[in-house]
């Protein structure tokens, strides 16, 4: 594991800070509740308790799962279910583009994009030095395939005595922790604009969109960011 977040150059490793570890133990938690939610949430509508564990693994993508899960319930043909997970799950192509260093090469590689979510980016994306980059991508994303899956299990138990799975309000834990942590990060005033523009937008559409794209159409609002950021570096 320590080989994953080494310099390119093979320099020493540079461990993430404690209060680092803290936020993605965090993120990891609250995620696992999330699970909770899903496995829930799919044994209720009819699948079998293995189906949202073995999604949790080789999918682990939760919009596109909750949205998969939520179109086959609703009536709805699995190819259909299948391309409106795909369509959430394009932000990724940027993602990719944003993180390309940290991702390892080969089987790294693969394992790397595999893990690869909004968490797991913007913990990366939040870090200065390159092995500190590499380090908070893999803990958030290990984890997160550890919690999610297990999660999504507890669920599935959880769904199969409590029906009524939204009165438990669990689903409202994941968004709860990423407001805190980003909340120390709005001080910035272009970083607040940028982040209640994208708020506007994806409340804005939210009733006529499906789950998952209006988060995706609200990063129509970064060049409002950048713009700013060349105005600023021009004076």
């Amino acid at each position: 594991m320590r080989s994953f977040w080494r310099t390119p150059d093979g320099s020493p490793d540079c461990p993430p800070d404690g209060s680092l570890l803290r936020d993605i133990a965090l993120v990891c938690l609250a995620v696992g509740v999330v699970g909770l939610s899903y496995g829930a949430v799919a044994v209720t509508s009819g699948f079998a308790w293995w189906f949202p564990v073995l999604m949790g693994v080789l999918v682990l993508a939760a919009s596109s799962e909750f949205l998969f899960v939520g179109i086959i319930a609703a009536g709805g043909s699995p190819f259909a279910a299948l391309l409106a997970g795909l369509l959430v799950n394009a932000r990724h192509l940027p993602f990719g583009l944003a993180v390309p260093d940290v991702l390892g090469r080969g089987w790294r590689g693969a394992l790397g994009a595999h893990l690869m979510n909004d968490e797991t980016v913007v913990f990366a994306l939040a870090q200065d030095e390159p092995e500190r980059k590499r380090a908070a991508y893999w803990l958030c994303g290990l984890g997160i395939l550890i919690c999610w899956p297990v999660g999504a299990a507890l669920g599935a138990l959880l769904g199969s005595v409590v029906r009524d799975i939204d009165a438990l309000g669990l689903d409202a834990m994941f968004p709860a922790v990423i407001l805190a942590l980003i909340l120390p990060a709005l001080k910035d005033r272009p970083l607040r604009r940028t982040a209640l523009a994208g708020a506007a937008l994806a409340l804005a559409v939210t009733p006529f969109l499906p789950a998952g794209l209006p988060v995706l159409l609200a990063l129509a609002a970064l060049p409002l960011s950048a713009a700013k950021t060349k105005k600023e570096a021009m004076r």
